[in-house]
């Protein structure tokens, strides 16, 4: 079973400010920029095929889980929610020294 991922607005936006920020640090960074963007991309597609394996997000629903995605010595968290057999929502994206999602 393959699964289709989608996005909130909201994730979309935390994709750019989580881009927007490494350039904010170093604006000739833009090359470790797109090595993140690329990094989460690659993750999340792996949640069309085994979106159960990522660990629960909350004890009220096993449908809210979180994607750990790893790059350099941190990395990133994506939340998501599995609507259906065919659906996955991704509803916020962080870093993992954030304290919480931006939701």
């Amino acid at each position: 079973m393959s699964f289709t991922i989608r996005f909130t607005e909201h994730a979309e936006a935390d994709l750019i400010r989580l881009y927007e920020f490494i350039l904010q640090r170093d604006s000739a960074d833009w090359l470790l920029a797109e090595r993140a963007l690329d990094a989460i991309k690659n993750s999340l597609r792996t949640l069309e095929f085994t979106p159960f394996s990522c660990r629960k997000a909350s004890l009220e629903s096993p449908f809210f889980r979180e994607l750990v995605i790893p790059f350099g010595g941190s990395g990133y968290v994506a939340l998501f929610e599995i609507e259906d057999n065919h659906t996955i929502t991704i509803l916020a994206v962080r870093h993992q020294r954030e304290d919480d999602y931006h939701l």
